[in-house]
């Protein structure tokens, strides 16, 4: 006889948090399960308010004048009549979704949103130029021919910077490097 195994279609593609293929977990104290079921439920946070701050700036329903992270980021978003969850694609290997873009009258502007308490300001602000590098890669812009302006939104702050145009070229190079020689590479093993 056939064994029959239990069906659990709702959990299918899906991950548990202690899954057996990241066994880490094997020798996690008490604190750290704790600590990753909350840093889940965090990420998982995060990716509703993002569905809802987009479907808010789409609709064009600004929030309460208020300095709370979310109010600003839809209010600027809106205010700014920026473009949601754009994917910006230089090759399969380099590309990324910024949260919100635009470019217009030569002023490419991205935002992004971080509902999380972790993580340090300088890295996402150097996620931001990623993302300004890949604008300029993919539509074949000189980042010295533009003004960027780059936002991250978190813990009821906005942080601006303006990159210099030379910091964004030395990312591209980077990206061009890396894709080239990963294309190589793929090439070689056929």
């Amino acid at each position: 006889m056939q064994w029959r195994f239990n069906q659990h279609p709702n959990l299918a593609g899906l991950h548990a948090t202690f899954s057996p293929s990241q066994s880490s977990w094997l020798r996690y104290d008490d604190d750290k399960i704790l600590e990753v079921y909350a840093n889940k439920k965090a990420a998982e946070r995060g990716t509703r308010l993002h569905a809802w701050a987009k479907e808010t700036i789409d609709l064009g329903i600004k929030q309460p004048r208020s300095n709370k992270t979310l109010y600003a980021y839809v209010n600027d978003a809106i205010g700014f009549r920026m473009e949601t969850e754009v994917v910006l694609f230089y090759s399969p290997h380099y590309f990324g979704t910024a949260d919100a873009i635009s470019f217009r009258d030569g002023v490419l502007r991205i935002h992004d949103l971080k509902t999380g308490k972790v993580g340090k300001i300088e890295t996402h602000l150097e996620q931001l130029e990623v993302y300004a590098a890949l604008f300029c890669l993919e539509y074949d812009i000189k980042p010295s021919a533009i003004e960027m302006e780059l936002r991250v939104y978190k813990l009821d702050e906005v942080v601006r910077h303006c990159p210099l145009a030379e910091d964004i070229e030395t990312i591209m190079e980077i990206i061009v490097h890396g894709d080239k020689l990963l294309t190589e590479n793929e090439r070689k093993e056929g």
